[in-house]
């Protein structure tokens, strides 16, 4: 069972030189062959902004009463609805926010989705397509959430880059309400 409602307020965010830090996934899925294996092309999660505008991907406030990767983790599921494996930080950029005009520090990870479930707290507020990596890099808006994805294409283009481990985040109740 999940926790319909998302966090909201700023009063438990983190900073950091003033900066208000957020987390992100690029949730993906392996795309199954013809043969119902798994092949070797990926597709990504991307989701429209609040006032349906833009395309992006999962990304909000860290918390003060979390780590970075249930930040990540608990962003994905508010906002597309999905659960999975998180992966090593992809990186960090620092950005100027459209609608505050201050600057950001954003953090982004990689989601290998496990789940995407039917009800989610922001199911009303977005949408969600899965897509291929050349039209997720393109319907998304924000530069350092592409430049993620390309780190997230290259990881995942080599055996060499990829992590040799996920971590398993697991999302209650209690951290979401």
């Amino acid at each position: 069972m999940v926790c319909l409602v998302s966090r909201t307020g700023r009063q438990f965010q983190r900073y950091n030189k003033g900066r208000r830090q957020v987390v992100g996934c690029i949730p993906y899925r392996f795309k199954l062959s013809s043969d119902g294996k798994f092949s070797d092309e990926f597709e990504i999660l991307v989701i429209s902004s609040q006032k349906g505008h833009a395309m992006m991907f999962p990304k909000g406030g860290w918390e003060l009463d979390e780590s970075v990767e249930e930040a990540a983790a608990r962003e994905s599921l508010e906002e597309a609805g999905v659960l999975g494996n998180i992966g090593h930080q992809l990186g960090k950029w620092d950005f100027l926010s459209k609608s505050r005009g201050t600057y950001y520090e954003g953090l982004m990870f990689p989601m290998l989705v496990t789940e995407q479930l039917d009800l989610w707290p922001e199911q009303h507020a977005r949408q969600r397509i899965w897509m291929n990596v050349v039209d997720a890099r393109e319907a998304c808006r924000d530069w350092w959430m592409k430049e993620a994805l390309d780190v997230l294409v290259e990881r995942l283009s080599s055996p060499l880059n990829q992590p040799k481990e996920n971590k398993t985040i697991s999302i209650s109740i209690e951290t979401m309400c």
